[in-house]
């Protein structure tokens, strides 16, 4: 057997008091660009969930700290069969859920099983897709049997589409969310603001923020003027990056430049004529000048990437020459494939800047070739309706921010609609896959699959900018998964 011992996750937070010492602030305000559609991390694909939620509200088996490393969450130990078959988790003793009802093995057996079952809803359920059966030994401890050994499983129980939840609280989760994180959820105003309270009761390190609100700013000149006016004391993946050299050069604030695990790309509907002809997308990502599109949507922050992976990953292979900018290409592959004179398709674009100001920039672009694409403005809810559920697109420009994400492309009603039988093997021999060398070579060879299949235009790595008041310390540089962890974040006096 494999034994895994506990990790402390929590690091003490010192919060100063004694006679004279000024009282430290225990309130943040935190805005970020979107509101979520509901507060269920384990049944949507809306990043904005998981930044709210996130360790703030709901814990998994398993956690993503921020520097990307994964260490224990509920289950405090594991262990491993020889054959990589069978995980025994042990869970903490004395976790309670936020209505006070306790958190044991039922729960995640529960969760777990919710997850994979034949009519869930997960975004991710193929991430229990090597989960067999799941058994509970004692109230503390639980058994995951597999049908194959998954070199990822830890990892993916960490991601917020596998946290655990109460059965007794699922019918209002959507908006009353009860989990066992640090926090509390309090309230939900429609269109403006969430708020989150410290949980007297936490299982872990107390947090030393006692209340945290959760503001959305979508326009980036608002988010400039409100940030500015200090009505706001942090900024999260601040929209207008062309305001990021004034907030430094302001000792009021910090700006922290993180990179993140979001691949932007711009999507094509594999299935939609012409997109089904691999010539015609070979000719759009032709036709795609990166570099201009991060100069002139990003003011420079973000860097390119050629294939679905970020490029901070030791796995990482650059495969831009693959799809280098080439109107001239572009333009002999259209004719080739019998559209000399161009044609007509729709850019579906979600709110975030990097999708608005990015499709003005690319549809520029691809009339250069003879591509007229319509632009399309979309708000999320709308998006996640369309493009992503009812596949009714031709482009589209979206950041795919979970980790390790490589995956989706090995599930032909993945919105894309990507279907290389091939490709669905090389994932399949990757997930059997523990030894790290071999991975790492499997990872290399399924970016190129894709890169040279043209399955989408592969833009630019997102940059992670996040603006600051100068004592707020604590917060995430880097964004290793959509989340706002504010577990660790305080005031400094």
């Amino acid at each position: 057997m494999t034994h895994f011992s506990t990790l402390a996750l929590a690091s003490a937070i010192a919060v100063a008091a004694g006679f004279g010492a000024a009282q430290a602030q225990t309130d943040i305000t935190v805005a970020i660009q979107l509101e979520p559609p509901h507060l269920d991390p384990t049944s949507a694909a809306a990043q904005a969930i998981d930044s709210v939620v996130y360790s703030n509200i709901f814990e998994g088996l398993t956690r993503i700290m921020g520097d990307g490393s994964v260490v224990p969450g509920l289950a405090e130990s594991w262990e491993i069969s020889d054959d990589g078959l069978v995980y025994t988790f042990k869970l903490r003793d004395g976790v309670t859920f936020h209505d006070g009802t306790t958190m044991d093995a039922e729960d995640v057996k529960f969760s777990l099983d919710r997850a994979r079952a034949e009519d869930s809803v997960n975004a991710q359920k193929a991430l229990f897709d090597a989960i067999a059966e799941v058994e509970v030994v004692d109230p503390t401890t639980v058994r995951v049997t597999l049908s194959e050994p998954n070199g990822l499983l830890l990892f993916n129980l960490a991601w917020g589409d596998a946290v655990i939840v109460a059965p007794e609280t699922i019918e209002t989760i959507k908006t009353s969310p009860v989990g066992t994180g640090a926090f509390k959820f309090t309230n939900w105003v429609q269109g403006d603001k969430i708020e989150i309270e410290k949980n007297p009761d936490y299982w872990g390190t107390p947090a030393a923020l006692d209340k945290a609100t959760f503001k959305f700013i979508s326009d980036p000149t608002a988010a400039f003027a409100a940030m500015m006016a200090e009505d706001l004391d942090v900024y999260v993946n601040f929209p207008a990056p062309e305001n990021l050299p004034q907030f430094e050069a302001d000792p009021r604030f910090q700006v922290l430049k993180g990179t993140s695990e979001g691949e932007t790309i711009l999507g094509i509907n594999n299935k939609q004529p012409p997109f089904d002809d691999i010539r015609v997308r070979e000719a759009v990502a032709h036709a795609i000048d990166r570099q201009a599109i991060i100069d002139g949507a990003m003011f420079g922050y973000g860097t390119p990437i050629g294939t679905h992976f970020a490029p901070h990953h030791p796995a990482y292979v650059d495969r831009t020459g693959i799809s280098a900018y080439d109107p001239e290409k572009s333009r002999a592959l259209l004719a080739e494939a019998g559209f000399a004179d161009g044609f007509e398709t729709t850019l579906h674009l979600p709110p975030p800047s990097y999708a608005r100001r990015g499709g003005e920039i690319i549809a520029s672009q691809l009339a250069q070739v003879g591509i007229t694409a319509e632009i399309v403005n979309v708000e999320w809810a709308q998006w996640l309706e369309t493009v992503f559920r009812g596949k009714n697109f031709g482009l589209t420009i979206v950041s795919h921010t979970e980790p390790m994400d490589i995956g989706i492309y090995a599930r032909p009603d993945y919105y894309f609609q990507y279907d290389n039988a091939a490709f669905q093997d090389l994932m399949a021999t990757l997930n059997r896959t523990t030894d790290p060398d071999e991975r790492t070579e499997l990872l290399g060879q399924a970016q190129t699959v894709i890169a040279e299949d043209y399955v989408n235009a592969y833009l630019f790595q997102l940059a992670w900018p996040t603006v600051a008041k100068a004592g707020v310390q604590g917060l995430w540089t880097n964004a290793p998964t959509a989340a706002i962890d504010l577990t660790g974040v305080s005031w400094a006096n």
